[in-house]
């Protein structure tokens, strides 16, 4: 038999841990927790496991040694830290938490306790990202200048608890430090409300690196059409990620290389050069991270994405609020 597992919360995210944990080999799926009891019923029907609407009920009963938790960010503290204390691993659905202060609790209880905590930034699994963390860490950009992340859509009607910031600002935030293998100094943005009934649904933020590097975000719940764009451009030309077909391509500064780059600056700048598109071994992102925690859980090994990293993208989320609503740079 494989892990033991369970799934609390199952629309429309908690819905396809429940389908890829009952593909799983090394997996031992067992129940889901829902507060529809109609949507609890219908997965577990789907997938023959016990269903409950009680999610501490299923954590008596089934005692799963690792859960996935999906439900609204204003429940991730007592949950998380309920399965933790009924024995079980876990992984959540970003953001850690809806604030600083109990994404730094759920931290200090799962090392009291011995637990593993994994944060679910499931951008990082993207095979195409991977392929440019791997080309950016062999200098194939040469240095790193700036990251541009868009992230538009329309509104999710789902989405009630939390504005467009902490939903989805996280994902850029956490792509950008893991490529960039640091955190932003300082934070500059501006934000809106249009069609929220509480709050914000637009954000561009200016995110400020250390080594120099600026990142940019545009995000918002306004966009008829779905974009998932990552651009980085550096010394030798620029990459772009399209997040939702997996594609990379490398777009050519002609001019340069990184021996001449310090003497082209100043007289010829970038022309055009070649575009590439590079072959990605595609694969779904999130089999790939639920197989990372459940990896991790067997050879006891640390989770690919811990709960310092989720609660770095939070503390920075909150940030870029702040600075919205101050309409001042906040430094991080």
């Amino acid at each position: 038999m494989g892990i033991k597992t369970a799934v609390i919360g199952v629309g429309s995210m908690g819905r396809n841990h429940a389908r890829l944990f009952s593909e799983l080999a090394n997996v031992d799926f067992v129940a889901v927790s829902d507060a529809s009891q109609e949507v609890a019923a219908n997965i577990a029907h789907k997938y023959s496991v016990q269903a409950y609407t009680n999610y501490e009920e299923l954590l008596e009963k089934e005692r799963p040694e690792a859960v996935s938790i999906a439900v609204p960010t204003a429940m991730h503290k007592e949950v998380a830290s309920k399965a933790m204390q009924a024995g079980a691993h876990v992984l959540i659905e970003k953001p850690i938490a809806s604030t600083v202060e109990d994404g730094r609790a759920l931290i200090t209880e799962s090392e009291e306790l011995g637990k593993k905590l994994m944060v679910g930034h499931i951008v990082r699994f993207n095979p195409a990202i991977r392929a440019l963390k791997e080309k950016l860490d062999d200098g194939d950009l040469g240095k790193v200048i700036q990251i541009l992340c868009r992230r538009i859509g329309p509104f999710p009607a789902r989405i009630r608890d939390v504005g467009v910031v902490v939903d989805l600002a996280p994902h850029d935030i956490d792509v950008m430090r893991y490529l960039t293998d640091e955190s932003p100094e300082r934070v500059y943005a501006e934000i809106e409300q249009h069609v929220h009934t509480e709050y914000e649904d637009l954000v561009f933020g200016l995110l400020h690196f250390p080594s120099g590097v600026t990142g940019a975000l545009e995000i918002n719940w306004l966009t008829p059409t779905k974009v998932r764009e990552t651009l980085v451009l550096g010394e030798l030309g620029m990459f772009r990620v399209n997040d939702l077909t997996q594609d990379l391509y490398f777009y050519e500064n002609a001019e340069t290389n990184k021996e001449i780059w310090p003497t082209l600056g100043h007289i010829k700048g970038v022309s055009e050069g070649k575009m590439v598109r590079y072959p990605v071994n595609r694969y779904e992102p999130l089999r790939a991270e639920l197989e990372a925690f459940i990896k991790s859980i067997e050879e006891d090994t640390p989770v690919p994405i811990s709960g310092e990293d989720g609660l770095e993208a939070l503390r920075l989320a909150q940030a870029l609020i702040k600075s919205g609503t101050s309409h001042e740079v906040v430094r991080v």
